[in-house]
């Protein structure tokens, strides 16, 4: 089974608008016009986080560009959504906020891991209580996804604004072995790597890219990008990161 993961395209209600030098919506376009061609038998689109950059209109975006998916959408909110609005413009197939969904023999479980009023994360007693009771109903292979990284990049500004009470979560984790990979946003660079006999992902943004262990705030000059999950019957996982052309690249104004 092939997935596709978009993560961060901080989408504004302007079609024309920029961050940190690329024009978002043109980025994201390019970006799921590479994916889709690459990866037409997809199973479903993942999108972990930062759908808009604190603009409301940016969901009218979002779900004209998305839409087109002819796969479930599944999404979660980052620090720069506005949970209350996502909620109302994502309540139609094919997208799906939260929750999970059992596609073959795995199973997704989309978390929110938004704090009001705090760019890091953390997830809710209710929501870990949610994690726990879904990973208890069977023990199919699952993918947990959420906007905020678990474990430290490496990286001293980003590492401040990760998920809150990592502890916490990864105690539910441990209680259970179903759980065969997390993935998240929010960091806009590439990671691959394990914990125990979890693999873990980070994956790049469909816009900028932030430099890795990078003690500061700082921009990479790498492309947009996406990640290629093909997730076999028997727990295997197979991944990569497709990083799309130029023609979204960083201008170097911007840099």
């Amino acid at each position: 089974m092939r997935v596709i993961q978009v993560t961060d395209p901080h989408l504004y209600g302007a079609p024309g608008a920029t961050l940190r030098g690329v024009e978002t919506e043109a980025s994201v376009r390019d970006v799921l016009a590479h994916a889709f061609a690459a990866i037409p038998d997809y199973a479903a689109l993942l999108v972990t986080g930062d759908l808009v950059q604190d603009d409301a209109d940016g969901y009218v975006r979002f779900r004209e560009i998305f839409a087109e998916s002819k796969q479930p959408v599944l999404c979660v909110p980052g620090n720069h959504d506005i949970p209350s609005v996502m909620a109302r413009h994502l309540a139609a197939p094919p997208f799906q906020l939260c929750g999970s969904l059992e596609i073959g023999a795995w199973r997704f479980i989309m978390l929110d891991s938004h704090e009001p009023g705090h760019v890091g994360g953390r997830l809710a007693p209710a929501e870990l209580a949610r994690l726990d009771a879904t990973l208890r109903a069977s023990d199919i292979h699952t993918l947990v996804c959420l906007h905020h990284h678990p474990i430290p990049m490496g990286s001293r500004w980003l590492d401040g604004i990760g998920l809150a009470d990592a502890e916490d979560f990864w105690r539910v984790i441990d209680a259970h072995t179903n759980v065969r990979a997390v993935a998240w946003g929010h960091v806009h660079q590439a990671f691959d790597g394990m914990r125990g006999d979890v693999r873990l992902f980070a994956t790049p943004s469909t816009g900028a890219q932030f430099q890795p262990a990078s003690e500061r705030y700082a921009l990479d000059v790498r492309p947009p990008a996406y990640r290629d999950f093909r997730l076999h019957a028997d727990g295997l996982i197979e991944s990569r990161v497709h990083w799309v052309g130029a023609e979204a690249a960083l201008r170097t104004a911007a840099l």
